[in-house]
C-alpha cells in the first residue's frame, strides 16, 4: 500500500522559511517588545473570550475575530492586559474544541489576515494573546485521523498495521479490543480511544511523530506573534496518569521555550490541589486554580457562608505553599468561572449585586494571572447546559444592535438578572463599574498580584478575610475584606502598624472609616493598606 494515501498537507515549507527569518532577525513577528503590566510580565489580568458568542462584525449572527478586534478598547478600558481566545481553528462544532486543522482559521471567524490584524492591534494596545491549544484530541475529520481510518478500512482482517505505509496509525490510540474509553471504528475490527466524545479521537501523545507535529504547530503560531497557550484538559493527556501528564507538560514547556523563551502556558487542570501541585513539577508556568472556582469552589463557599473568611485566607496560603514547593517559579492562575461552568450570578439567587461583586473581588485579589470569563463583568446568567453558559455577550437590549450574536445552537432563552452593558455603563454602582474599579486597584499595586500571602491573624475571622501581601520588590499590602452582610469593626493597631489606607471599596454603598487604629467596615467592603517598601 502506498504511503501516498496517508500524506497530508503541512506547513513545513512555511515553517522553515519562518524559522530562518526568526534566526536572522532575532525577534518574533507581530510582537511589541515593551508590552508590560503594572505587576510585571508574570502577572496579568486576562479576559476569556468565547469567540462565536462575543461580537459579530458582519451580521451573520456569529462572533468573529474582527468583532473581538472592535472591542479591544472596551477590554483595555476595563483594565485587562491579556486575552484568552477559545479555539479559532476549523471545526464543524460551534465550540471548536474538535480541531480539523491546527494551522488554519475557521472561516466563520474570519481569515488568517484577520487573526494577524487582531494580534497586531492587541500588542499595540499592550494586550497579550493566549491561544487555546487543544492537544488531548482532534476532530475525527482531521486529516491525520481520516488517513489512519482509511488505512484501517483497507487493511485486511488480521493483518498488523505498518506505520511505514501509514504513519498516522501511530498518531492515535487504536486497539482490536473494546477497551474502556474506546469507540468502535465502524466498518473495521478496530477501536480508538475517544474519552470526551466519539467524534474527538484522542491523540497518542507518546508518539515522537505526534510531538514533532505539536512542535511545528507551536512554532507556527509563535511565529505569528501569539504570546502563549491555554492548554485544554491537561489531566486527560494520559488517562489517570499524573506522572505521564507531568512529563508531557515538561515536553511542552521545554519545546516552546526552545522556540520562544517568552512563551507562557496556562493549563486546565480540573482536579484537586495536590494533583495541581504535582503537575507544577513539570516547570509549567501556570495552572488554573480549580479548587477556588465554580459554585463548589472555595470562593463561592466563602461568600455563601458555608466556609469562613479565614478558611479562604488559609486556602490561598496552602495553595501558594504547595505550588511553590513543586515549582518555585510558578504563577497561579486564579479564576471563578469559565465556559464549562454555570455563570456566577446564579450562585446567589437572592443577591441583587453585592455578593456577586465581592466574589469577583475575592478572585481578582488573589495572586498570579487572574482570568475573567466574558460577561461576568455584567453579571450575565447561563446555567444547566454548555450552550446556555456561552450565551451572547450582553451588549444591549436592542435586538437590532449589530454587535449582538445569535448564540450557540440549541441554547435556551437565557433571562438576564442584571442590565446590559449599555445600561450598566450609565450607573456608577453597577457590576461593570465595580469590575473596572477592582481591576484598577489590582493593577495599581504590584504586590496584590505578585506578592506572597500571609495571614493577619489578629484581624482575620469567620466574617473578615485579612491578610498581608509581602513583596521583595514593592510595597507590602494589608487587605481587609468584610465578606458578610453586616457591619464589621476591627482593631488594626497591631496588624496595621506602619501601614496607611489607600483604597476603600464598598459593594453595597456604605462608607469605610479608619480612625485611631479602628477600621469600621460596612457590609461587603474592602480596605487596602500599603506599607513601606
Amino acid at each position: 500500500m502506498s504511503a501516498k494515501r496517508c500524506r497530508i498537507k503541512r506547513c513545513a515549507l512555511w515553517l522553515a522559511c519562518m524559522l530562518l527569518v526568526l534566526i536572522l532577525t532575532g525577534c518574533r513577528a507581530g510582537r511589541t517588545p515593551d508590552i508590560s503590566s503594572a505587576a510585571g510580565d508574570n502577572y496579568r489580568t486576562a479576559y476569556e473570550i468565547f469567540v462565536c458568542s462575543f461580537c459579530d462584525s458582519n451580521g451573520d449572527g456569529t462572533g468573529d475575530l474582527n468583532g473581538v478586534r472592535s472591542k479591544l478598547d472596551y477590554i483595555k478600558d476595563l483594565g485587562f492586559d491579556a486575552v484568552w481566545l477559545t479555539p479559532v481553528h476549523p471545526s464543524a462544532t460551534y465550540h471548536k474544541y474538535d480541531v480539523d486543522d491546527y494551522c488554519a482559521i475557521d472561516p466563520s471567524f474570519g481569515t488568517m489576515e484577520d487573526y494577524e490584524a487582531l494580534l497586531k492591534e492587541c500588542h499595540d494596545k499592550g494586550i497579550l494573546v493566549y491561544m487555546d491549544l487543544v492537544l488531548n484530541h482532534t476532530s475525527d475529520q482531521h486529516a491525520w485521523f481520516r488517513a489512519a481510518s482509511d488505512y484501517l478500512h483497507e487493511l485486511p482482517s488480521g493483518w498488523e498495521p505498518d506505520t511505514s505505509y501509514c504513519k498516522y496509525f501511530e498518531y492515535y490510540n487504536f486497539s482490536r479490543e473494546p477497551l474502556d474509553g474506546y469507540v468502535h471504528l465502524e466498518g473495521t475490527e478496530w477501536y480508538y480511544e475517544a474519552r470526551f466524545w466519539s467524534e474527538m479521537p484522542d491523540l497518542n501523545l507518546s508518539s515522537e511523530a505526534v510531538r514533532t507535529e505539536i512542535r511545528d504547530i507551536m512554532a507556527f503560531w509563535l511565529g505569528k506573534g501569539v504570546d502563549g497557550f491555554r492548554l485544554d484538559a491537561v489531566t486527560s493527556y494520559f488517562n489517570n496518569d499524573t506522572y505521564a501528564n507531568t512529563e508531557f507538560l515538561r515536553f511542552l514547556k521545554d519545546t516552546a521555550g526552545s522556540i520562544d523563551p517568552d512563551c507562557s502556558f496556562a493549563g486546565e487542570a480540573w482536579t484537586d490541589r495536590d494533583t495541581i501541585a504535582a503537575l507544577y513539577s513539570s516547570g509549567i508556568d501556570s495552572l488554573f486554580d480549580f479548587p477556588f472556582a465554580s459554585e463548589e469552589g472555595l470562593i463561592a463557599k466563602t461568600l455563601n457562608g458555608s466556609c469562613g473568611a479565614s478558611d479562604f485566607v488559609e486556602g490561598m496560603i496552602q495553595a501558594e505553599e504547595a505550588y511553590s514547593r513543586a515549582n518555585p517559579d510558578f504563577t497561579d492562575a486564579p479564576f471563578y468561572t469559565n465556559h464549562d461552568m454555570d455563570r456566577s450570578a446564579s450562585y446567589y439567587p437572592e443577591d441583587n449585586g453585592p455578593v456577586t461583586k465581592m466574589a469577583y473581588a475575592v478572585n481578582l485579589f488573589m495572586t498570579g494571572n487572574a482570568f475573567v470569563y466574558y460577561g461576568e463583568e455584567l453579571g450575565m446568567e447561563g446555567a444547566d447546559k454548555d450552550e446556555n453558559r456561552r450565551a451572547p455577550m450582553y451588549w444591549s437590549d436592542d435586538p437590532e444592535d449589530p454587535d449582538m450574536c445569535a448564540g450557540p445552537p440549541y441554547m435556551d432563552e437565557v433571562q438576564m438578572k442584571f442590565p446590559s452593558l449599555a445600561d450598566q455603563k450609565k450607573d456608577g454602582e453597577s457590576l461593570y463599574s465595580w469590575f473596572r474599579e477592582v481591576i484598577r486597584v489590582r493593577n495599581a499595586y504590584p504586590a496584590l498580584a505578585g506578592g506572597k500571602t500571609e495571614r493577619a491573624a489578629s484581624v482575620c475571622d469567620n466574617d473578615v478575610a485579612a491578610f498581608f501581601r509581602r513583596s521583595e520588590t514593592d510595597k507590602d499590602l494589608l487587605i481587609v475584606m468584610n465578606l458578610r452582610g453586616q457591619m464589621a469593626e476591627k482593631d488594626l493597631k497591631a496588624a496595621g502598624k506602619g501601614f496607611k489606607p489607600v483604597e476603600k471599596l464598598c459593594a453595597d454603598n456604605g462608607k469605610i472609616t479608619y480612625k485611631n487604629g479602628i477600621l469600621t467596615m460596612p457590609a461587603y467592603s474592602i480596605a487596602v493598606f500599603t506599607g513601606k517598601k
